[in-house]
């Protein structure tokens, strides 16, 4: 470890040498956890992982609760939007009149349905293991829950009270989730989120923002033999939506559009009254989010006519994530406590998202890639690196000790936003 007396001392070290560091003691635990199923739309396993949580969790001390998800709208294949009950978060709350309050999150659904064929771990010799949810993010609560029980131990823990919300929704865009994500980081000095890091521990720098879209498209159906000039085909609007939307890409800074599937229609001698168009855009800021929202705005306009009407749902799941003066702060503090672990941090920009987006709205800054090593995530390839569970682990018992004892200055992250 590289000595930084000004940021580390004795009784820090001693505290982060309680954090295990041999793979072993975590493998049955995970391996029990990515053998369950929790895809995002399984709710049923997605309700008897959370019994799991909580028993784990009930090592460390303070309230358990489970909160309450937003009913997400779907709109359906006929144009009809239904509500879909999601379930309940996993929360506790420890020490919440400490002078620091930091908010610890991670979601413990997967992309991986009850029907996919990729649903056990692969025990492997090497330091990479195979499995839903290794590295995406089962292997990444475990790091919390570690690096949480090893900080307990430490003479100034009083000085930190912190909230845990995993949520079964991040993988769908925490749409149920959203509420409790922004409540809880608006009371929050600082953020701490367990998505996995790059297989050579690169983190997230700057995030941009995602809006998930369905526009409803209504025409009027007609025998296409007999009276085709009477119908007016949502589909063939659709169409022009789409080309005119996605030719914007590349117009303005980094902005994508991504029309990702078309429903509607019915047989072939029928002109298509309904059509729906899902999709997606990127942005780098508010400024870039608002020039893509009245784009589609002017595109739905333009197709508004001659006995076509729209109707658009959804909205921005994911506000941008630039970075400010609080982020690139926050930024220098974790890579000079990971330089005293041994660890070279480096941040990189992406257009992924994840809840920590959802924090920085809410004006908590924050950190989100604090999990484990790993890669090929979303696909049946994915894998974490087994060596990487006592490391990251003792990174968050590390930050956390660092900010308890005053060495870094929590509450004045905040005040930079």
């Amino acid at each position: 470890m590289t000595d930084l007396s000004d940021l580390f001392d004795k009784k820090i070290y001693d505290t982060i040498a309680k954090v295990p560091n041999d793979f072993a003691h975590y493998e049955k635990k995970l391996v029990d956890w990515c053998n369950l199923n929790t895809g995002s739309r399984n709710y049923l396993g997605l309700k008897q992982f959370l019994p799991l949580l909580e028993e784990a969790f009930g090592a460390l001390p303070g309230v358990i609760s489970r909160k309450k998800l937003n009913p997400e709208k779907v709109v359906m294949t006929n144009g009809k939007v239904e509500e879909v009950d999601l379930g309940h978060s996993f929360h506790l709350k420890v020490r919440p009149d400490a002078p620091i309050q930091i908010v610890l999150t991670g979601h413990y659904d997967t992309v991986f349905p009850i029907d996919s064929p990729f649903q056990s771990v692969t025990p492997t010799d090497n330091d990479e293991l195979n499995g839903p949810g290794v590295a995406d993010m089962k292997g990444g609560i475990l790091v919390m829950l570690e690096g949480l029980k090893a900080f307990e131990h430490y003479e100034f823990k009083d000085n930190i009270g912190y909230e845990v919300l995993l949520s079964p929704d991040e993988e769908i865009g925490s749409l149920g989730s959203a509420h409790l994500l922004h409540e809880i980081g608006s009371r929050s000095d600082l953020g701490l989120t367990y998505e996995p890091a790059l297989p050579d521990g690169s983190m997230a720098g700057a995030r941009k923002g995602s809006a998930n879209f369905a526009l409803i498209i209504h025409g009027k159906s007609a025998h296409v033999g007999r009276a085709h000039k009477e119908g007016i085909s949502a589909i063939l609007a659709a169409a022009k939506f789409v080309t005119s939307l996605e030719a914007n890409n590349d117009n303005n800074h980094g902005v994508t559009f991504n029309c990702g599937k078309i429903d509607g229609g019915s047989a072939n001698n029928v002109v298509p009254d309904i059509a729906i168009v899902r999709f997606n855009i990127r942005a780098p800021s508010p400024e870039t989010m608002n020039w893509a929202v009245g784009v589609i705005n002017e595109n739905i306009a333009a197709i508004s006519s001659n006995g076509i009407h729209c109707h658009l749902e959804g909205g921005i799941s994911r506000p941008p994530k630039p970075k400010n003066k609080a982020q690139e702060q926050i930024m220098s503090d974790i890579s000079r406590i990971a330089e005293g672990l041994g660890i070279k941090m480096q941040f990189k920009d992406t257009g992924g998202v994840c809840e920590g987006n959802n924090l920085f709205a809410s004006g908590c800054p924050n950190i989100d890639t604090l999990g484990v090593l790993g890669g090929n995530i979303h696909s049946s390839d994915e894998y974490v690196l087994k060596s990487s569970f006592g490391k990251r682990a003792a990174l968050t018992t590390a930050i956390l000790c660092a900010y308890a004892s005053g060495k870094l200055d929590a509450k004045a992250l905040r005040k930079l936003m």
